[in-house]
């Protein structure tokens, strides 16, 4: 999909990945183009979905968050409905942020951000473990983080 992109179109998702709050304005001087141009290529980016959503990207620790976790998930069975069940289920976590699929000898690997160990085991005891048809929950708990980028290479 991203050959149907033209040199322009990459550049700006490459400018909007580094600093979103850049306005049409200051997009269009950068690229040599028109302000109207601009917007209307960042509407259709938006429209044919490259451009998700747009977010600020907040420092976890100074709002409470310094606890990582990567928790991998094995489920007892492997039916659409049960997957579907866990996906659903387990989005409504606010801890969670992100949650993956995966292959290999675990079936999903979640990032869970908290406060702390403590807050953590509250949410998997009251939470986590909860829900049907988990049968091993493995977690790792990151140390330091030495490289966390939200930009693609494009």
């Amino acid at each position: 999909m991203i050959s149907e992109l033209d040199p322009t179109d990459l550049e700006i998702l490459r400018l909007l990945q580094q600093d979103a709050t850049q306005t049409n304005k200051e997009l269009a001087f950068k690229l040599n183009k028109s302000i109207a141009t601009v917007h209307e290529r960042i509407k259709r980016l938006k429209e044919q979905g490259y451009i998700k959503r747009v977010v600020a990207i907040l420092d976890r620790k100074k709002i409470d968050k310094s606890l990582i976790a990567f928790s991998q998930v094995l489920l007892k069975e492997h039916t659409a409905a049960t997957l579907f069940e866990f996906e659903k289920e387990v989005g409504k976590f606010s801890e969670v942020m992100e949650c993956f699929q995966m292959t290999g000898a675990f079936d999903f690997i979640l990032r869970i951000a908290t406060s702390d160990m403590d807050t953590y085991h509250l949410f998997l005891r009251n939470k986590l473990a909860t829900l049907a048809n988990i049968s091993t929950v493995q977690s790792f708990f990151v140390l330091s983080e030495t490289k966390s980028e939200t930009a693609y290479p494009l």
